[in-house]
Protein backbone atom coordinates (compact mmCIF):
# COMPACT_ATOMS: atom_id res chain seq x y z
CA UNK A 1 0.00 0.00 0.00
CA UNK A 2 1.34 3.45 -0.78
CA UNK A 3 1.71 5.97 1.43
CA UNK A 4 -1.00 8.15 -0.03
CA UNK A 5 -3.31 5.48 0.97
CA UNK A 6 -1.75 4.75 4.28
CA UNK A 7 -2.40 8.67 5.10
CA UNK A 8 -6.18 8.69 4.08
CA UNK A 9 -6.64 5.98 5.90
CA UNK A 10 -5.25 7.13 8.88
CA UNK A 11 -6.88 10.49 8.41
CA UNK A 12 -10.57 8.29 8.14
CA UNK A 13 -9.80 6.44 11.05
CA UNK A 14 -8.61 9.80 13.14
CA UNK A 15 -12.17 11.25 11.82
CA UNK A 16 -14.44 8.54 13.34
CA UNK A 17 -12.62 8.66 16.70
CA UNK A 18 -13.71 12.35 16.94
CA UNK A 19 -16.52 11.75 15.81
CA UNK A 20 -18.40 9.95 18.18
CA UNK A 21 -16.71 11.44 20.95
CA UNK A 22 -17.80 15.08 19.81
CA UNK A 23 -20.69 14.08 19.08
CA UNK A 24 -21.51 12.40 22.67
CA UNK A 25 -20.47 15.10 24.43
CA UNK A 26 -21.54 18.04 22.32
CA UNK A 27 -25.05 17.15 22.37
CA UNK A 28 -25.01 16.71 26.04
CA UNK A 29 -23.14 20.11 26.79
CA UNK A 30 -25.14 21.95 24.04
CA UNK A 31 -21.88 23.44 23.33
CA UNK A 32 -22.04 25.18 19.50
CA UNK A 33 -18.24 24.93 19.19
CA UNK A 34 -18.28 21.62 19.93
CA UNK A 35 -20.82 20.69 17.94
CA UNK A 36 -19.79 22.70 15.26
CA UNK A 37 -16.31 20.83 15.62
CA UNK A 38 -18.06 17.27 15.60
CA UNK A 39 -19.72 18.09 12.34
CA UNK A 40 -16.26 19.08 11.19
CA UNK A 41 -15.27 15.69 12.05
CA UNK A 42 -18.01 14.03 9.74
CA UNK A 43 -17.13 16.29 7.15
CA UNK A 44 -13.40 15.66 7.63
CA UNK A 45 -14.68 11.46 7.19
CA UNK A 46 -16.34 11.90 3.93
CA UNK A 47 -13.19 13.99 2.91
CA UNK A 48 -10.69 11.17 3.71
CA UNK A 49 -12.81 8.54 2.41
CA UNK A 50 -13.03 10.24 -1.48
CA UNK A 51 -9.33 11.39 -1.10
CA UNK A 52 -8.93 7.28 -0.62
CA UNK A 53 -10.72 6.53 -3.69
CA UNK A 54 -9.60 9.80 -5.48
CA UNK A 55 -5.92 8.13 -4.98
CA UNK A 56 -6.73 4.62 -6.23
CA UNK A 57 -8.19 6.49 -9.13
CA UNK A 58 -4.99 8.38 -10.00
CA UNK A 59 -2.71 5.96 -9.49
CA UNK A 60 -3.46 3.82 -12.23
CA UNK A 61 -1.35 3.77 -14.96
CA UNK A 62 -2.16 5.13 -18.47
CA UNK A 63 -4.07 3.58 -20.94
CA UNK A 64 -6.26 4.00 -24.33
CA UNK A 65 -8.69 5.52 -23.47
CA UNK A 66 -7.14 8.19 -20.97
CA UNK A 67 -3.12 8.58 -22.67
CA UNK A 68 -2.05 10.94 -20.01
CA UNK A 69 -3.22 8.85 -17.17
CA UNK A 70 -6.02 9.83 -14.79
CA UNK A 71 -3.85 12.80 -12.43
CA UNK A 72 -6.04 15.32 -12.48
CA UNK A 73 -8.58 13.33 -10.73
CA UNK A 74 -6.47 14.05 -7.02
CA UNK A 75 -7.01 18.31 -8.30
CA UNK A 76 -10.64 17.53 -9.03
CA UNK A 77 -10.29 15.60 -5.58
CA UNK A 78 -9.29 19.08 -3.94
CA UNK A 79 -11.74 21.23 -5.07
CA UNK A 80 -14.34 18.93 -4.13
CA UNK A 81 -12.68 19.03 -0.27
CA UNK A 82 -12.29 23.09 -0.62
CA UNK A 83 -15.95 23.07 -1.34
CA UNK A 84 -16.82 20.85 1.43
CA UNK A 85 -14.86 22.47 3.67
CA UNK A 86 -16.65 25.64 2.54
CA UNK A 87 -20.32 24.71 3.64
CA UNK A 88 -19.12 23.42 6.86
CA UNK A 89 -17.43 26.93 7.95
CA UNK A 90 -20.83 28.14 6.42
CA UNK A 91 -22.71 26.01 8.50
CA UNK A 92 -20.90 26.91 11.56
CA UNK A 93 -21.63 30.44 10.92
CA UNK A 94 -25.07 29.82 10.82
CA UNK A 95 -25.18 27.62 13.96
CA UNK A 96 -23.07 30.30 15.67
CA UNK A 97 -25.04 33.07 15.44
CA UNK A 98 -28.37 31.25 15.40
CA UNK A 99 -26.98 29.97 18.89
CA UNK A 100 -26.47 33.63 20.17
CA UNK A 101 -29.95 34.63 19.19
CA UNK A 102 -31.41 31.87 21.33
CA UNK A 103 -28.84 32.22 24.27
CA UNK A 104 -28.58 28.52 25.09
CA UNK A 105 -27.07 27.56 28.21
CA UNK A 106 -23.66 25.43 28.29
CA UNK A 107 -23.32 22.06 30.34
CA UNK A 108 -20.86 19.75 31.13
CA UNK A 109 -18.29 22.23 30.70
CA UNK A 110 -15.40 20.17 32.43
CA UNK A 111 -16.09 17.01 29.75
CA UNK A 112 -16.20 19.43 26.58
CA UNK A 113 -13.20 20.96 27.75
CA UNK A 114 -11.46 17.36 28.03
CA UNK A 115 -12.97 16.21 24.69
CA UNK A 116 -11.21 19.08 23.24
CA UNK A 117 -7.82 18.19 24.92
CA UNK A 118 -8.19 14.54 23.30
CA UNK A 119 -9.46 16.02 19.90
CA UNK A 120 -6.53 18.61 20.08
CA UNK A 121 -3.67 15.70 20.32
CA UNK A 122 -4.92 13.58 18.12
CA UNK A 123 -4.88 16.27 15.08
CA UNK A 124 -1.68 17.58 16.14
CA UNK A 125 -0.50 14.16 15.56
CA UNK A 126 -2.25 13.51 12.95
CA UNK A 127 -1.37 16.80 10.67
CA UNK A 128 2.57 16.11 11.42
CA UNK A 129 2.37 12.35 9.72
CA UNK A 130 -0.01 14.24 7.01
CA UNK A 131 3.03 16.55 6.76
CA UNK A 132 5.39 14.28 6.13
CA UNK A 133 3.36 12.03 3.77
CA UNK A 134 3.00 14.86 2.05
CA UNK A 135 6.74 15.79 1.84
CA UNK A 136 7.73 12.68 0.65
CA UNK A 137 4.87 12.08 -1.92
CA UNK A 138 4.17 15.48 -2.76
CA UNK A 139 -0.01 14.32 -3.52
CA UNK A 140 -2.02 17.25 -3.40
CA UNK A 141 -4.43 15.33 -1.96
CA UNK A 142 -2.44 14.42 1.25
CA UNK A 143 -1.41 18.04 1.08
CA UNK A 144 -4.90 19.25 1.15
CA UNK A 145 -5.62 16.81 4.02
CA UNK A 146 -2.77 18.08 5.58
CA UNK A 147 -3.57 21.76 5.26
CA UNK A 148 -7.61 20.90 6.26
CA UNK A 149 -6.40 19.14 9.90
CA UNK A 150 -3.70 22.52 10.49
CA UNK A 151 -7.33 24.69 10.54
CA UNK A 152 -8.48 21.91 12.40
CA UNK A 153 -6.11 22.22 15.13
CA UNK A 154 -6.24 26.05 15.32
CA UNK A 155 -10.27 25.31 15.78
CA UNK A 156 -9.73 22.92 18.42
CA UNK A 157 -7.16 24.64 19.88
CA UNK A 158 -9.55 27.85 19.72
CA UNK A 159 -13.05 26.08 21.20
CA UNK A 160 -10.55 24.86 24.05
CA UNK A 161 -9.67 28.24 25.48
CA UNK A 162 -13.47 29.83 25.11
CA UNK A 163 -14.48 26.73 27.00
CA UNK A 164 -12.10 27.71 29.45
CA UNK A 165 -12.66 31.20 29.37
CA UNK A 166 -16.76 30.65 30.07
CA UNK A 167 -15.77 28.11 32.93
CA UNK A 168 -13.42 30.73 34.49
CA UNK A 169 -16.08 34.13 33.43
CA UNK A 170 -19.36 32.46 33.17
CA UNK A 171 -19.83 34.59 29.77
CA UNK A 172 -21.44 32.27 27.28
CA UNK A 173 -21.66 34.75 24.31
CA UNK A 174 -17.96 33.76 24.31
CA UNK A 175 -19.20 29.91 22.37
CA UNK A 176 -20.55 32.26 19.37
CA UNK A 177 -17.91 34.35 18.92
CA UNK A 178 -15.53 31.58 18.78
CA UNK A 179 -17.67 29.83 16.71
CA UNK A 180 -18.03 32.99 14.29
CA UNK A 181 -14.68 33.39 14.03
CA UNK A 182 -13.28 29.58 13.57
CA UNK A 183 -16.07 29.53 10.56
CA UNK A 184 -14.67 32.71 8.71
CA UNK A 185 -11.12 31.05 9.45
CA UNK A 186 -12.45 27.82 7.70
CA UNK A 187 -14.05 29.42 4.70
CA UNK A 188 -10.34 31.19 4.47
CA UNK A 189 -8.35 28.03 3.95
CA UNK A 190 -10.33 26.41 1.75
CA UNK A 191 -9.51 28.77 -0.85
CA UNK A 192 -6.54 27.93 -1.06
CA UNK A 193 -7.59 24.46 -1.90
CA UNK A 194 -9.85 25.11 -4.06
CA UNK A 195 -7.53 27.55 -6.37
CA UNK A 196 -5.01 25.53 -5.95
CA UNK A 197 -7.23 22.62 -7.56
CA UNK A 198 -8.51 25.42 -10.05
CA UNK A 199 -5.19 25.98 -11.37
CA UNK A 200 -4.57 22.27 -12.60
CA UNK A 201 -7.22 21.38 -13.79
CA UNK A 202 -7.00 24.58 -16.07
CA UNK A 203 -3.22 23.39 -16.75
CA UNK A 204 -1.61 26.24 -15.46
CA UNK A 205 2.49 26.23 -15.50
CA UNK A 206 4.78 24.86 -13.05
CA UNK A 207 5.78 27.20 -10.00
CA UNK A 208 7.86 30.17 -11.71
CA UNK A 209 11.07 29.02 -9.68
CA UNK A 210 10.97 25.40 -11.41
CA UNK A 211 10.30 26.84 -14.78
CA UNK A 212 12.89 29.52 -14.49
CA UNK A 213 15.67 27.00 -13.58
CA UNK A 214 14.55 25.04 -16.34
CA UNK A 215 15.34 27.73 -18.96
CA UNK A 216 18.54 28.17 -17.69
CA UNK A 217 19.18 24.32 -18.00
CA UNK A 218 18.66 24.91 -21.59
CA UNK A 219 20.31 28.19 -22.08
CA UNK A 220 23.54 26.20 -20.32
CA UNK A 221 23.72 23.61 -22.87
CA UNK A 222 26.29 24.54 -25.18
CA UNK A 223 24.69 23.10 -28.49
CA UNK A 224 21.94 24.99 -28.30
CA UNK A 225 21.48 28.49 -29.53
CA UNK A 226 18.25 29.49 -28.48
CA UNK A 227 14.40 28.13 -27.47
CA UNK A 228 10.51 28.64 -28.14
CA UNK A 229 7.56 27.50 -26.71
CA UNK A 230 8.19 26.27 -23.33
CA UNK A 231 5.27 25.01 -21.43
CA UNK A 232 4.45 23.28 -18.08
CA UNK A 233 1.55 21.77 -16.71
CA UNK A 234 1.10 19.51 -13.81
CA UNK A 235 -1.21 16.27 -13.24
CA UNK A 236 -0.89 14.48 -10.49
CA UNK A 237 2.56 12.91 -9.44
CA UNK A 238 3.44 13.82 -13.09
CA UNK A 239 4.91 17.11 -14.40
CA UNK A 240 4.68 18.30 -18.14
CA UNK A 241 7.58 19.61 -20.10
CA UNK A 242 7.23 20.98 -23.79
CA UNK A 243 9.90 22.92 -25.55
CA UNK A 244 11.52 23.58 -28.98
CA UNK A 245 15.27 23.75 -29.17
CA UNK A 246 16.96 25.41 -31.57
CA UNK A 247 20.16 23.26 -32.50
CA UNK A 248 23.01 24.69 -35.67
CA UNK A 249 21.70 23.25 -38.97
CA UNK A 250 24.94 21.28 -39.01
CA UNK A 251 24.34 19.26 -35.92
CA UNK A 252 24.24 15.57 -36.53
CA UNK A 253 20.74 14.19 -35.20
CA UNK A 254 22.81 12.30 -32.48
CA UNK A 255 24.76 15.20 -30.89
CA UNK A 256 21.25 17.24 -30.84
CA UNK A 257 19.43 13.98 -29.20
CA UNK A 258 22.43 13.93 -26.58
CA UNK A 259 22.16 17.16 -26.02
CA UNK A 260 18.18 17.07 -25.00
CA UNK A 261 18.72 13.82 -22.90
CA UNK A 262 21.70 16.08 -21.20
CA UNK A 263 18.49 18.93 -20.32
CA UNK A 264 15.94 16.15 -19.58
CA UNK A 265 18.49 14.91 -16.77
CA UNK A 266 18.85 17.86 -15.06
CA UNK A 267 15.06 18.57 -15.33
CA UNK A 268 14.45 15.29 -13.94
CA UNK A 269 16.46 15.97 -11.23
CA UNK A 270 14.25 19.21 -9.84
CA UNK A 271 11.71 16.62 -8.41
CA UNK A 272 13.35 13.47 -8.79
CA UNK A 273 10.23 11.41 -6.56
CA UNK A 274 7.76 12.85 -9.12
CA UNK A 275 7.38 11.68 -12.92
CA UNK A 276 8.38 14.00 -15.14
CA UNK A 277 6.67 13.51 -19.04
CA UNK A 278 9.21 15.62 -21.38
CA UNK A 279 9.01 16.39 -24.94
CA UNK A 280 11.51 18.45 -26.80
CA UNK A 281 11.11 19.43 -30.65
CA UNK A 282 14.78 19.48 -31.65
CA UNK A 283 14.64 22.58 -34.35
CA UNK A 284 17.90 23.20 -37.04
CA UNK A 285 16.66 26.89 -36.66
CA UNK A 286 14.22 29.07 -35.29
CA UNK A 287 10.81 28.57 -36.90
CA UNK A 288 8.30 30.35 -34.09
CA UNK A 289 7.71 33.28 -36.46
CA UNK A 290 6.00 30.77 -39.05
CA UNK A 291 4.95 27.91 -36.49
CA UNK A 292 1.16 28.26 -36.32
CA UNK A 293 1.34 27.79 -33.10
CA UNK A 294 0.99 30.92 -30.92
CA UNK A 295 3.29 32.29 -28.52
CA UNK A 296 2.96 32.15 -24.95
CA UNK A 297 2.91 35.91 -23.69
CA UNK A 298 5.22 36.36 -20.50
CA UNK A 299 4.40 38.98 -17.93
Amino acid sequence: MTLQKKATIISSSTATVLIVIKLFVGILSGSVAVLASAIDSVLDLIVSAFNYFAITKAEQPANKKFNYGKGKIEALAAVIEGTVITVSGLFIFYTAIKKAIKSEPLEYLGDSIMVMVISLALTIALVLFLNYAAKKTRSMVVKSDALHYKTDVLSNGAILVSLVLIQVTGFEMIDSIMGVVISIYIIHSAYEIIRDGVYILLDASLDEEVVEKIRNFILEEKEISDFHYLKTRKSGNTNFVDVHLVFSPGISLLRAHYAGDRIEEKIKELIPNEEWVINAHLDPYDDSEMNDTQPIKMD
